[in-house]
C-alpha cells in the first residue's frame, strides 16, 4: 500500500481546531462492517443550556474513528407517535449551547430548528450532532479519496518535506463516513422514532464539515438526500500559493458528486476572515452543479455579504439551509 504524508497546519480558523498537524494516508479499501450488537450509554443533559427542547448524549463505542460524544437534540414535542426526519451535523459540541464551547459561541440550532417546525416551513426533525476531537478534526473530516487526485509530484513533494516529523496521522475521511452510516445511523433509526429512508435522512456542517458534507452526500448519495456545505474550506488546509488542495477536491467533486435527481445541494459562503478566501471557488461550484444538471430547484450556492468565519454568522443564516433540505 502507498503510505503518503502530509504536513497540514490547522488554526483557530478551523472551527474548535487550533493546532498543528501532519497526516499519512494509506488508500484501502473500504473495510467490510459486520452487523453484531453494539453497547452503548445515552445519558440525558439536564443542565444543557437550550431554546428548546432536550439533549441526549450518546456514547457510541466505534471501530472505525476515535470514539467521542454524540448529541441528539428532539424538539419539545417529541413523541414516539411522530416520526422525525434526521440531520446529521458534524462538529456536534458547537451546535446548541454556548456556554460550554470553546470561543463561547453556538449555531442556535434548537432555536432555528424549533421556530421553523412551529411555523410549519419544514417538516418535523431531530438533529444528529457527532462532536469533533480537536487534535484530529482535520484527518476526521477532510475528504479522504480527494488525496488520489493530487499531482504525483507534488504529492512525492510533501512527503520529502514532512519524512522528517513524529506526528504522522492517518486520514479518517472514509472511516468517518463508514461510522455515520453504518454504526450510527442504525442505532438512531432504532433508538429513535424517526424515519430511515433517504428522502427523511440529510447531512451539513461548516468549513472542513462542509468538505466532509460535500464528501458523505459524493460517498453515500444513497443514504443522504441532501447536504449543507456552510462556509465550505475548499482551500483544504492553510491558504498558501500555489496551493494544490482545491484543484484536487474540485477534480473529485466533478468526479464523484451525485448527478442531478435525487438529491439536494446547499452550499454557501462569506467574505471575511477565513470566509474571504472562498469567493473565488463559487464558479467552480456552480460549474459543477451545472454540469451534474442542478438547478435552483435542488441546488444553491449563496453568498452572504460581509459575513466571517464563525458559529455567529452561521446562525444568522441556519434557516435558509434548513429550508432547502427539509422545508415542506
Amino acid at each position: 500500500m502507498k503510505q503518503l504524508i502530509l504536513f497540514i497546519c490547522i488554526v483557530w480558523a478551523f472551527t474548535s481546531c487550533k493546532n498543528d498537524a501532519k497526516v499519512s494516508n494509506e488508500n484501502n479499501s473500504e473495510p467490510q462492517v459486520e452487523s453484531q450488537e453494539v453497547n452503548y450509554d445515552i445519558e440525558t443533559l439536564d443542565n444543557a443550556q437550550l431554546a428548546s427542547g432536550t439533549l441526549q448524549r450518546l456514547m457510541i463505542p466505534s471501530d472505525f474513528i476515535e470514539d467521542r460524544p454524540v448529541d441528539v437534540w428532539l424538539p419539545a414535542d417529541y413523541s414516539d407517535e411522530n416520526s422525525y426526519a434526521v440531520l446529521y451535523m458534524h462538529d456536534g459540541q458547537m451546535l446548541f449551547d454556548s456556554t460550554t464551547t470553546w470561543n463561547k459561541q453556538e449555531w442556535k440550532v434548537d432555536e432555528w430548528a424549533s421556530q421553523l417546525m412551529d411555523e410549519g416551513e419544514t417538516k418535523d426533525f431531530i438533529v444528529v450532532g457527532i462532536h469533533n476531537i480537536s487534535e484530529i478534526r482535520w484527518f476526521d473530516l477532510f475528504p479522504q479519496k480527494a488525496w488520489d487526485y493530487l499531482d504525483p509530484k507534488v504529492a512525492d513533494s510533501i512527503v520529502a518535506k514532512t519524512k522528517a516529523d513524529s506526528t504522522y496521522r492517518d486520514l479518517k475521511g472514509d472511516n468517518y463516513l463508514i461510522f455515520l452510516t453504518k454504526e450510527l445511523k442504525p442505532i438512531i433509526d432504532e433508538e429513535y422514532s424517526v424515519r430511515t429512508d433517504k428522502e427523511n435522512t440529510f447531512v451539513a456542517g461548516s468549513s472542513m464539515g462542509g468538505l466532509m458534507s460535500m464528501y458523505a452526500i459524493s460517498e453515500y448519495p444513497e443514504v443522504f438526500q441532501g447536504a449543507a456545505c456552510i462556509s465550505t474550506h475548499w482551500v483544504g488546509a492553510m491558504p498558501q500559493e500555489n496551493n494544490p488542495f482545491p484543484d484536487a477536491i474540485f477534480q473529485y467533486m466533478a468526479e464523484n458528486f451525485p448527478k442531478a435527481g435525487n438529491n439536494l445541494a446547499y452550499f454557501d459562503y462569506g467574505n471575511e476572515t477565513l470566509d474571504q478566501y472562498y469567493p473565488q471557488y463559487a464558479p467552480r461550484v456552480d460549474a459543477i452543479l451545472t454540469e451534474k444538471g442542478y438547478t435552483e430547484k435542488d441546488s444553491q450556492n449563496l453568498f452572504f455579504e460581509g459575513t466571517n468565519h464563525s458559529e455567529n454568522a452561521w446562525n444568522q443564516r441556519l434557516d435558509k439551509p434548513f429550508i432547502f433540505l427539509l422545508g415542506k
